[in-house]
């Protein structure tokens, strides 16, 4: 089973709905919506003349109540086309990321200018001839009622359509971003390459001149090695494969070491199928070969302690006096950021807040503890 190293969404850029659902909603916008509206803008607009004037609309001629209702709902009908003409108008003028508050007041404005010219061309003319003419308080009402309920139109669809953009832009940002991500961990990956095939390579050309059979049985483990690090290392790996790709590069470098060398290595035999990301416990026990000195003893653990993995690594080191770099600073700075800066970074861009790295210098002994939360 493999996983990838960062999950970067792949939803693709969408571009900001100017108007409601089309597929789903069609039929509800077209036919059911308009009416609807209609109805509350006459029930409000009845309402409030009814309060003022004293009047009964159930005492009205009936006929009368119908051609109200008749020229509401062809007002409606009128405004929300008009309306939905003007979001995609809006859509096609400003860009879908574009927030300012200049956009708003400027939709709000054309929205206002459309209300006022239907208000004035449909509903105020029809009440001048209704009734008992047109009054300062129809005029108002007829300018007003409509006027709000557009706004509260407006704000509940450009609400949905400034959430959908922002939500949007959210995710292309989060993509470019674990992108960039991705890029750094393929450049970090990609350096241990040459550092790898450097050290291999010069342990292979020092057994040349001592023993053939011994550099061809090197040349055999380098290129299993190698093989791993060839595989799409974009995956996590079980930590058995690790293990062995460690054990691999133990035996290469055993081979380069000194007689002196007391090797001491202990894999907890639970470590199976728990999946890691690879190649991270590698730059520890290349630092420890590199550096091993004083009594010549190395030690690498690795053990299985609930959902984390806790990898040790320690070798023998002569005295600080002897110009050997003994900390963990110095060590990587005399790879020029290869070893374990890298490993940091990646640490970091891998299991962020899952993971510790901790080093220890005795007077005899240098430790590197690393702790990995795999679940």
């Amino acid at each position: 089973m493999k996983t990838s190293y960062l999950a970067g969404m792949k939803a693709p850029p969408a571009t900001v709905a100017a108007a409601p659902p089309k597929k789903n909603g069609r039929f509800f916008w077209r036919f059911i919506f308009p009416p609807i509206y209609g109805l509350v803008v006459y029930a409000t607009i009845r309402l409030l003349l009814d309060s003022v004037t004293g009047m009964k609309f159930w005492e009205r001629p009936l006929y009368l109540t119908l051609e109200d209702l008749c020229a509401c709902l062809v007002f409606s009908y009128l405004f929300i086309a008009a309306f939905k003409w003007l979001l995609r108008w809006f859509a096609r003028k400003w860009p879908s990321d574009d927030f300012s508050s200049k956009r708003i007041f400027r939709e709000l404005f054309y929205l206002w200018l459309l209300n006022l010219v239907l208000q004035n061309a449909m509903l105020v003319p029809y009440a001048t001839f209704t009734d008992d003419g047109l009054q300062w308080h129809d005029f108002v009402d007829i300018n007003t009622i409509p006027l709000l309920y557009s706004l509260i139109l407006y704000g509940i669809v450009r609400s949905n359509t400034f959430l959908k953009a922002y939500i949007d832009g959210k995710i292309q940002l989060e993509k470019i971003t674990n992108d960039q991500l991705q890029t750094e961990l393929k450049f970090l990956k990609a350096q241990y390459h040459p550092h790898f095939l450097f050290n291999a390579l010069n342990t292979i050309y020092f057994q040349m001149d001592e023993d053939v059979s011994a550099a061809k049985k090197s040349v055999e483990k380098f290129s299993e090695l190698l093989r791993y690090q060839l595989y799409d290392q974009q995956q996590t790996v079980p930590v058995s494969q690790e293990i062995r790709y460690l054990k691999n590069f133990i035996q290469l470098q055993q081979t380069r070491s000194s007689e002196r060398l007391q090797l001491d290595t202990h894999f907890d035999h639970r470590l199976d199928g728990q999946l890691i990301y690879p190649l991270l416990f590698l730059p520890l026990v290349e630092n420890a070969f590199k550096y091993v000195g004083g009594d010549y003893h190395l030690r690498i653990d690795a053990a299985l302690c609930n959902d984390r993995i806790d990898f040790h690594v320690v070798n023998g080191i002569p005295a600080a006096a002897d110009g050997i770099p003994t900390t963990v600073d110095e060590r990587d700075g005399n790879d020029k950021g290869i070893g374990l800066e890298n490993l940091k970074r990646r640490l970091e861009l891998l299991y962020p807040g899952r993971h510790s790295l901790t080093t220890e210098k005795k007077e005899d002994s240098f430790t590197a503890t690393l702790s990995i939360q795999y679940n």
